[in-house]
């Protein structure tokens, strides 16, 4: 069994910042890349950012290009997802995605976090 789970959602101003991490925990032998989407209420869920498993290489959407940043510990299975300059426009679900490969499996798979909420007021 294998959980991800998001956290650092919340409330906060136009301008400012907020730090997302996403913990995956269970029986794992290795993870490839990890990403993170969001979905804005009537919106279908969009690619934010990815990075490799080395993360040396990292993607993110044109939107928020230059504002966020991605990153990753592998000691800890964590990708963290650092917000600043938030707009109004960033307000949505946050979900963590990973594909990994279970022991005893030789084969990966992807998983889900439940989401985290980031709200930005104007």
């Amino acid at each position: 069994q294998v959980h991800l789970v998001e956290s650092g959602g919340g409330l906060v101003q136009a301008g400012g910042s907020l730090r997302l991490s996403c913990v995956a925990s269970g029986s794992i032998a290795s993870i490839n890349g990890m990403r993170w989407y969001r979905q804005a209420p009537g919106k279908e869920r969009e690619l934010v950012a990815s990075i490799v498993s080395g993360g040396g290489i990292a993607i993110y959407a044109d939107s928020v290009k230059g504002r966020f940043t991605i990153s990753r510990d592998n000691a800890k299975d964590t990708v963290y997802l650092q917000m600043n300059s938030l707009q109004p426009g960033d307000t949505a679900v946050y979900y963590c995605y990973a594909n990994l490969r279970t022991w005893g499996s030789s084969l990966s798979s992807d998983y889900w976090g439940q989401g985290t909420q980031v709200t930005v007021s104007s």
